[in-house]
């Protein structure tokens, strides 16, 4: 079965443009929470905003007993990476970004956690002829390089998504972010994929996966789900249940072992219920994929009459008969 992980910050306040949903709760009232929840046995927290020192970060895991699946450093916040941090014109400004993350690195190292990650929202544009566009480019490969490059032993991950909170990322696809890779050259860095990203992005996810596995980088998972349109963060299966069965499919295929980290904003619906879905509907499917085996998908899949697989996926998968 999967091993899972949530992304703290979701366990705690949270905003949008109109309200504010749910309390704000302290990092071990966190923790004490995700051993509340089904199936969860480690954390994704983000540097710097919501851990606390090294050794008290240290003591609450283990009086928790949970595990870290990542430390997610997070490079927009500032005042002055409001218009890009990696990207920034300003030497000091980009120096200041590039600090975060090796911070993280350093913070990861100290909790023995596996990877940093990160997703570079702020960096990006809204209209024609706002950017020099190889100028950005230039500095994304210099920035994330120096990161990615220091304490090698900690892999640094990049996540992609379209939008938000630019109209358009410089990193907005898997595609986007493995030429990156390509251009940096440092063999320890990976990509972030998260599903509800690859979906508003038009991507399909187990195609994405496929890509992934394929080339010279690791990769590590978000679980959630949307609607095509925009990045909501719902619950697993809800929304696009065929794409995320065919996503977990190839997963298991490739012999995927990490974290599945739940990325999911709980707004107005309870928070223990809406992170347990996402564990239970995983396991439903995963359950169902071993029961079919490997070898009967391939099979599937070699078969050029779809109308017979979609026969299969009615009774096998839906349990339509």
């Amino acid at each position: 079965m999967p091993k899972y992980s949530i992304i703290t910050s979701f366990l705690g306040q949270t905003k949008d443009r109109f309200h504010v949903y749910n309390k704000a709760i302290s990092l071990e009232e966190k923790f004490q929470m995700v051993t509340e929840i089904p199936g969860y046995e480690a954390v994704e927290i983000v540097y710097p905003y919501e851990v606390e020192e090294l050794d008290k970060t240290k003591a609450l895991l283990a009086r928790y007993n949970l595990g870290v699946s990542a430390v997610n450093v997070n490079v927009k916040g500032e005042p002055e990476f409001v218009a890009g941090g990696l990207t920034s014109p300003k030497k000091e400004v980009r120096d200041r970004a590039v600090r975060f993350i090796k911070e993280a690195k350093d913070f990861a190292a100290g909790l023995g956690a596996p990877r940093v990650t990160c997703c570079p929202l702020g960096d990006g544009f809204e209209f024609a002829f706002q950017e020099d566009y190889p100028a950005a480019w230039k500095r994304l490969c210099d920035t994330f390089g120096e990161g990615g490059g220091y304490r090698p032993e900690i892999p640094l991950f990049i996540e992609y998504k379209p939008k938000e909170t630019r109209r358009m990322t410089f990193l907005n696809r898997a595609a986007d972010t493995l030429c990156l890779l390509n251009d940096i050259k440092v063999p320890t860095m990976g990509v972030t994929m998260d599903y509800g990203h690859s979906v508003y992005a038009g991507e399909q996810p187990a195609q994405v996966i496929s890509l992934l596995e394929n080339s010279d980088f690791d990769y590590y998972v978000h679980i959630n789900d949307n609607d095509k349109t925009w990045d909501w963060d719902f619950f697993c299966g809800s929304h696009t249940l065929l794409e995320y069965v065919e996503f977990l499919y190839y997963l298991m295929r490739f012999g995927y072992d990490k974290h599945m980290t739940s990325d999911t904003h709980p707004t107005r619906w309870d928070l223990k219920q809406m992170f347990e879905i996402n564990t239970r509907m995983t396991d439903k499917i995963w359950t169902i994929l071993e029961r079919i085996g490997l070898k009967e998908f391939e099979r599937l899949l070699a078969n050029e009459n779809y109308m017979d697989t979609w026969k299969y996926i009615e009774e096998n998968i839906l349990g339509w008969k």
